[in-house]
């Protein structure tokens, strides 16, 4: 007697989709990211809506002058006078960091996600906060990321100055939501991206320097008593 045949088993990628699909409440990543959406707009709201007339001066004008690394190149410049040989290295870092962010966020980032501004007006951010809107797109911060990749790139070469850096880099990115001009998740993307790149390039720069120490007759001959 012969065995009825068995039924025809799904393959597992198939069984899964059918699993998912079936009645699952599982979130999908449209789901997920209109959900950050409606939190990145809520606390945007919230930020405008809290009066702070001590902070507003201070943080517009923090936010002027970190625009186009204005802060960042200056700092650079004073390291560099004051630092000695160890202050132009990082100064050096930090500006190399400046130049691989800003092509990575202003030729890739914004052009990727072509996020729109938010709406000072509409969220009612007080007028006296308020900087001149920029013409680029939203996500990520450009300002954020600029002085978290400076403040990594240069803590990597002086880590004494690395804390001061990276708070002051957190000021400015907050002075963007403060202002009205980012979302906080603008300047959430654009501090993680400026971190990265911060990193990277310091650690480059360490090596490169490492690499030179190495060499024969770069220095003193640590044989020697």
């Amino acid at each position: 007697m012969t065995e009825p045949p068995k039924p025809a088993r799904e393959p597992p990628a198939e069984r899964l989709a059918t699993r998912l699909d079936a009645g699952s409440k599982r979130p999908t990543l449209v789901a997920v990211l209109r959900d950050l959406g409606r939190l990145d707009l809520a606390v945007y709201r919230a930020i405008a809506a809290t009066p702070t007339p001590t902070l507003d001066e201070p943080l517009r004008r923090l936010s002027d002058v970190a625009t186009r690394s204005k802060l960042w190149l200056g700092i650079a410049g004073g390291m560099a006078v004051v630092g000695g040989k160890t202050g132009r290295r990082a100064a050096l870092s930090g500006i190399a960091a400046l130049a691989v962010d800003s092509a990575a966020v202003n030729l890739a980032g914004k052009l990727l996600f072509r996020r729109r501004r938010p709406n000072p007006a509409d969220a009612g951010v007080p007028q006296g906060r308020r900087v001149e809107m920029p013409t680029s797109h939203s996500f990520p911060s450009g300002h954020a990321a600029s002085g978290f990749a400076f403040a990594e790139a240069v803590g990597e070469i002086t880590p004494a100055v690395a804390m001061p850096l990276r708070l002051l880099a957190a000021a400015v990115a907050y002075s963007r939501v403060h202002t009205g001009v980012h979302y906080p998740g603008d300047v959430i993307g654009g501090a993680l991206i400026g971190s990265s790149i911060g990193e990277a390039v310091g650690l480059g720069a360490r090596w490169i320097q490492t690499r030179r120490r190495a060499r024969p007759g770069s220095g003193p001959d640590p044989r020697r008593p």
